[in-house]
């Protein structure tokens, strides 16, 4: 009975897991913050999931060592304080055969998104006078007046994408 009930939890905080980066990465594009209590919602979330998986010394030594390394980064100036708090609460959640395949996917949808922001500068036409009324239209003329202006990118997007990438 407990088993059944285990075996249950895990697609459960999957979902809730895969919810919380989306609404994080949402988050990031439309006000370029992260509130606090997402990752750390996070965090619990996986600390759960790498229990129930039996591998929760893996996944808090994880999670750490990408926090650490990420600190340093965000000491230097490199990364976002969100994107550091995110991206090592997401990473507890990894299982120790998918460390590099988490590790790749948040690289390259990273590098992709770059590589968007930065063509986008260049490809994207001004925007009109008129201001739309309606939301996406709204939030795609500020982001690109964002891309225009070098702003700086929703890294918590390819940190969503590089967690539900090894989610799956």
């Amino acid at each position: 009975m407990i088993h059944n009930c285990i075996l249950l939890l895990t697609p459960i905080l999957k979902i809730a897991i895969a919810g919380l980066v989306l609404l994080a990465a949402t988050r990031d594009i439309m006000t370029r913050t992260v509130p606090n209590w997402i990752p750390l919602t996070l965090a619990v979330l996986c600390t759960v999931l790498a229990t129930v998986d039996n591998r929760l010394v893996w996944g808090l030594g994880f999670g750490l060592t990408i926090f650490v390394i990420c600190f340093f980064c965000w000491k230097r100036g490199w990364m976002g304080g969100a994107d550091v708090k995110l991206l090592g609460a997401a990473a507890i959640a990894v299982a120790p055969g998918d460390a590099e395949a988490f590790l790749l996917g948040v690289t390259l949808f990273g590098g992709a998104l770059a590589l968007a922001y930065l063509t986008g500068g260049r490809v994207l036409p001004r925007p009109g006078v008129k201001r739309p009324t309606a939301l996406l239209p709204r939030i795609l003329r500020v982001e690109a007046w964002r891309i225009r202006h070098q702003g700086p990118l929703p890294y918590a997007c390819a940190i969503a994408a590089g967690t539900l990438f090894v989610l799956s």
